[in-house]
Formats: C-alpha cells, structure tokens, sequence
C-alpha cells in the first residue's frame, strides 16, 4: 500500500483537512498557507526538503485523529460509539438574547467565549470571523469583549485555518479560548504535547458539530445562482438571526439580499463543494474538545419559530466546571439530556457508521488512509443493513475512481 510519509503526502492524496497546524509547528519559513477556491486553504511548501515535513504527522488531524482522549478522573455519563465519551450532556441556550439571535442555534459557543473573557479573566477569544474585506473567506481573529464576539456570531461555511495562528495563545499573558472545527480541536490536542506554553494557555477548547466545510467555490456559486457580483457584497451570513436562519447578503449601498433558506444553501454547499476527506471524519461531535456543542435538529420545530437550541457536550473536566459556573453566572439556560437525544438530533452519527466501509473502498485501491485511533468504526459498521454496507462501499469505489482521487496529486510542490 502506498504510505505517507510527509506532511506533502497527505495534501497530495488529498487528506488535507486545512487546520494550519503544520504552518504553525513549521514556521512561517517553511510553509505559507493559500486558499485554493475549488480545493479549501491548503499548505504551501516553500522549502524542497525541511525535517518538520516529517515530524508535523504526529500533530496533523488530516493524518492521523483520535488516541489522546482529555483525561479524566470523573466518571463518564456515556461512551456511545456514535458519540464517544462525554462527561455531561445538556440542551438549551444563551440567556442573552442578543446572542442567541444572532448565533447559529442557540448561540452556546458564543455564551460560554464571552463568559470565560468576563468571568474567568482569560485574555482572548481565538477564532473565526469574516474577512472584511472578502466577505466570501475567513480570517483567523481575536476577539476580547462580548461586542466583538456578538458581531462574529453564526456559523462560517468557507474554508478556515485557526490552528495558524495559535502562536497568538503561546504568546499571551493569561490562559485564552480556542474556537474551532473539530479537526482542529484535534490538531490542537495534539500540539499540547509538543508546546508546554501552549498547553498552558489553553484555558477552554470549544467546538462546534461540523459535517465539513465547503470550499470557497461553494459560497461562489450562491452569490451567482443569486445574480450578485462578489465585489458588490458587503457582508455575507449563511446563517444566524433566527434559527436556523438564512443564507443572506447585504451590499455596499446599504440594502440587504435575502433569498436562500438555510435548508437551500447548505444544500448546495454540501453536496457540491465539500472534501472528501470530511466524509471520513469520525469526529464531527468533537471528542477532543473541552466541550462541543450544535444545532438540536429534530428535537424542535424550528419551521415554527423557535428561537434556536443547542445541544452541549461537556468532554473533559475542564469544560464541565466551567460549564456549570457558566450556568450559574447565568450566561446559559440549560437542562439535562442525554444520548438518544444527540443521536436523534445529529445525523452526523450515520455517518460515523458508515466510514468504516469508506476506508474499505480506499483499501481496495490501495490508496493511504488516515490513522484514527480510539474510534469504534468496525463496530458501528457491523451493525449496518446489508444493503447499506454494499451501497457506502460501492459507492465510494464509484466517487474515488471518477473523480480520480485514488492516485497522488501534488498541489503545490516546492
């Protein structure tokens, strides 16, 4: 079986996840990171040799996810294979209604960053906004008070590199909050090992349930779907004021555009515009976080005006402690709940089920497969129909082959 043996490897077997953990364990002399629009923010290798090509594979989530669990000394509520450990689960909201507004779901993420920057005295927020000046990417951002978290609130369908910038957090003063996908909450696991500094200042890693991200290619094609020239946006939301809200645009002059349900866009932007390598990420609940949270689908009607819910999944000690001093600061409205919940709520569990064969497929031609240790795949995988076990195999023997992912391709070789 061909193998991997540099960080190179994986870009060009196309397992690149685009955390920018690789350039911040590199250095900036060594790689830059670039967003391709039909692809998603990838590496580029500025040197023909570094031996950090190598040794970034023990850090990088698109190789390998999984066998550093948050310890724990407390009992775990529940260890489900289409979820994983998790000390607590909850579900509710913001008790700030602004927040909650403007949020994805029921804004959690955002109350818990504003309680930890005005209750636990940490330094900063590090996480993902819009480009001002490309409404249509993302910037890596600081955010230091609730108004700067409240105008970032709601979810980013684009491509985005945190991970990059977490030399901001090695460098502070206090203990910070990191925000990001789950593959980056990863990454960030990982690097605790190998920057003590960074470790340290790791005061809360919050995470959002991710299905993946859609390349920029994908916002792209709504904006023309809708007749808008991108350089007339001014801002762009997929999401948030109202749950789940829509995908809408507003202009330089003033007038905003909205004309796509959230059911419609994301839609779009899923089926279209997303990686490959998400459709075998086992961690969309984020177990590697301190807590994870996301949208409670299914368990309210949200057609009916529903302000918005989220479901929250406290995973280390850590994030439990300062989730319930959270609640009893009143930054959140919660109540108890449990497994079946989140399984009914997240379809992402199905496809936890399904990666199994996923990687199967990729075996069969012989092709690298990423490493992810801790995650019951086999186990989930048996317990499928018949039926859907040869439709997930063949299907996937079907994507790789026309779309010629079975074979190696460089994207930016030095």
């Amino acid at each position: 079986m061909r193998g991997i043996k540099t960080i190179r490897d994986v870009v060009g077997w196309g397992l690149c996840v685009g955390c920018g953990a690789c350039y911040y364990f590199c250095g900036k002399d060594s790689i830059e990171m670039e967003n391709i629009e039909t692809v998603g923010i990838r590496p580029f290798f500025k040197k023909a040799q570094d031996p950090n090509y190598s040794e970034s594979l023990k850090i990088c989530p698109g190789y390998s996810i999984g066998g550093e669990r948050n310890p724990t000394s407390q009992p775990i509520t529940s260890a489900d294979p289409l979820i994983g450990p998790v000390l607590e689960i909850w579900q509710g909201h913001a008790f700030d209604n602004d927040i909650r507004y403007h949020a994805s779901s029921g804004g959690a993420v955002s109350a818990l960053a504003a309680y930890c920057l005005e209750k636990e005295d940490m330094e900063f927020v590090l996480h993902i906004g819009m480009n001002p000046a490309v409404p249509w990417q993302n910037n890596t951002v600081q955010s230091k008070s609730r108004a700067d978290l409240l105008a970032r609130a709601g979810s980013r369908y684009a491509p985005s590199s945190p991970c990059e910038d977490l030399a901001l957090i090695e460098a502070s003063a206090k203990p910070c909050v990191f925000i990001g996908k789950p593959c980056d909450a990863a990454a960030v696991s990982a690097l605790r090992k190998y920057r003590p500094k960074l470790d340290k200042n790791l005061g809360l890693v919050l995470t959002f349930f991710c299905a993946g991200p859609p390349c920029t290619e994908g916002t792209l094609s709504l904006l023309e779907e809708l007749n808008i020239q991108k350089q007339t946006a001014n801002e762009i939301r997929y999401r948030g004021k109202g749950w789940p809200g829509h995908f809408q645009v507003s202009f330089k002059n003033g007038t905003e555009h909205k004309k796509l349900t959230y059911e419609e866009s994301w839609g779009k932007l899923v089926n279209y515009h997303r990686s490959f390598r998400c459709n075998l990420c086992p961690d969309g609940l984020g177990e590697l976080a301190d807590i994870s949270c996301g949208d409670a689908w299914h368990l309210y009607d949200k057609q009916k005006g529903d302000p918005g819910r989220s479901l929250i999944l406290a995973r280390s000690e850590r994030g439990s402690d300062i989730l319930h001093r959270a609640m009893e600061s009143g930054y959140l409205q919660l109540e108890k709940s449990k497994t079946s919940d989140v399984i009914q709520a997240q379809p992402l569990t199905d496809r936890r089920a399904e990666i199994f064969g996923r990687l199967l497929a990729m075996k069969t031609l012989l092709m690298p497969v990423p490493q992810f240790t801790g995650f019951p795949l086999s186990k989930v995988w048996l317990k499928n129909p018949i039926k859907l076990k040869i439709k997930t195999y063949l299907g996937t023997l079907q994507r790789l082959l026309t779309r010629g992912l079975w074979y190696q391709k460089p994207l930016n070789p030095a």
